[in-house]
């Protein structure tokens, strides 16, 4: 009669998957409340403290440490002496053990690291060779389904059934010892910089259609036990998701959701080449398009309100690879839809804080994940001039999507409308010329966002060519002063924000 051992958390199933094996003939080994369940359905059952010759003690923090317990896990049965030990201390080998863990990361404590459960499972996978381990309610239906067809469990499931566990256990420690390593938090409530250690355990979701190129493979992976608004969100049309796709949807959708009011983000290569704020997404739509309708060809739209018909009518003629919003009408849905290679995506609001983390050889970099400042009372004017409250609002409004934007950045705008953005070049006045080639004119009398310090005049004065009156930028260059009097200069505003939003 094979025997299974039963040890779970998470009880949901556990009573039907110990009544298939009891049908089967197996033997039930388990304690506390999932014997409890066991016996409450009117299977036998023994209680594991009739085997050990001991009750939980404890608190209930040993209960299957025990050479019976651990004995019948790790037994080889292929060697002579295992199975003489066996015998000679009254051990029964487990054919299956069955066991979940503390939910440690649903409110980390002491108390939830769990001891006894990890130890069950690393010695039944350390034994996959005689031992099948179950540790999710999902693996009871087709564990059951094979023995009952075959009269046990292949070695290939076995050892399928392990390699899930060890990944399983990886990932709990790599949860306790993340939480162990994170900063106290300081007595304002900010935490301190960085975790001395960081454990990561991934696995994979999502396979892609490929990688950047076409001979490349890729994958969506993420943390163990984690999820994301893109394990919720929801593709109503259109091909499968590749790597670039998803990169570059995950910058749009970011982007857009930094503003409080209906707006459209139009992205292209992890760039934003269009951005506008409207009473309603369509009319935010078609600005951002306007902004360079050329580069907005296979581009990402991103949009934080539902999509409605007008947008969707708007959109259509446009090749766009992937569209993303909150929601989308029925009658957007079925416009959109009808693009078989356009993405249409729903989906929630995605974190606003968190670290970024990107590889380098031998390890990571690591950093907190920017954040965009728009407290004004933290910001200074520098100049003469002061703007005026519509100009305050363009301002603002750069000065998120320049955050967003490859560095050296800059960005032209005018009536919360982007004009011309000049992303990614050495130096800060080819980024100035490419935003007032991009914006031919159409931003005169608006203004002017840069990511970081004009380190001289020159990038301003190309901005005073293309009829900008005010600026924002983050100060702090030993040429501040030259920079101020050149504004002075052209009669602009200029205000300083105290904070660089470099982006690589």
């Amino acid at each position: 009669m094979p025997t299974a051992l039963l040890s779970v958390f998470d009880k949901s199933g556990v009573v039907d998957f110990a009544t298939g094996l009891h049908d089967l003939g197996w033997r039930l080994i388990s304690s506390g409340g999932t014997a409890k369940a066991i016996a409450d359905a009117g299977l036998p059952v023994t209680d594991l403290a009739e085997l050990t010759g001991y009750p939980a003690i404890l608190g209930h923090r040993v209960v299957t440490l025990h050479p019976v317990i651990h004995g019948g896990l790790l037994a080889d049965l292929d060697q002579p002496e295992h199975l003489a030990d066996l015998e000679r201390y009254g051990i029964e080998p487990f054919a299956l053990a069955v066991v979940n863990l503390y939910p440690f990361s649903s409110d980390p404590s002491i108390d939830l690291i769990d001891i006894g459960g990890p130890t069950l499972i690393r010695a039944a996978a350390k034994n996959h060779a005689h031992v099948g381990v179950v540790m999710d309610p999902v693996q009871y239906a087709p564990v059951l389904a094979e023995i009952r067809s075959a009269g046990s469990l292949s070695s290939a499931t076995r050892r399928a059934l392990a390699a899930t566990a060890f990944a399983r256990i990886a990932a709990y420690d790599a949860e306790i010892a993340n939480w162990f390593a994170a900063p106290a938090p300081t007595s304002d409530g900010v935490a301190e910089p960085l975790p001395a250690t960081m454990h990561l355990s991934l696995e994979l979701v999502q396979p892609l259609r490929y990688g950047e190129n076409p001979h490349q493979q890729g994958a969506r992976y993420r943390r163990s036990g984690a999820t994301s608004w893109w394990d919720t969100a929801v593709q109503h049309g259109g091909k499968a998701l590749s790597y670039l796709n998803v990169y570059d949807t995950e910058a749009a959708w970011r982007m857009v959701n930094r503003f409080d009011a209906p707006a459209v983000v139009i992205l292209k290569h992890a760039n934003p080449c269009g951005a506008a704020v409207r009473d309603t997404v369509a009319e935010a739509y078609v600005l951002a398009n306007a902004c360079d309708p050329v580069s907005a060809f296979g581009g990402i739209v991103a949009a934080n309100r539902e999509v409605d018909a007008d947008m969707a009518t708007a959109l259509a003629p446009v090749f766009t690879e992937v569209v993303v919003a909150p929601s989308f009408t029925p009658e957007a849905l079925a416009i959109l839809t009808a693009k078989k290679n356009m993405r249409v995506l729903s989906a929630s609001a995605p974190p606003t804080s968190g670290l970024d983390v990107r590889a380098i050889d031998g390890g990571l970099l690591v950093q907190h994940a920017d954040t965009v400042t728009l407290d004004r009372s933290t910001w200074s004017v520098a100049t003469t001039a002061q703007p005026t409250e519509a100009q305050w609002d363009d301002l603002t409004f750069a000065w998120q999507v320049c955050a967003a934007v490859s560095s050296n950045a800059i960005v032209f705008a005018k009536d919360r409308q982007a004009f011309g953005i000049g992303a990614g070049q050495q130096n800060r006045v080819d980024s100035a010329r490419i935003a007032q080639d991009r914006s031919a004119g159409r931003a005169a009398g608006g203004v002017c966002a840069s990511d970081a310090f004009f380190p001289f005049p020159d990038g301003l004065e190309v901005a005073a060519a293309a009829g900008i009156t005010a600026v924002i930028q983050p100060g702090g260059s030993v040429n501040d002063h030259l920079v101020i009097a050149a504004a002075d200069e052209h009669g602009m505003a200029m205000v300083f924000t105290g904070e660089r939003h470099f982006r690589h």
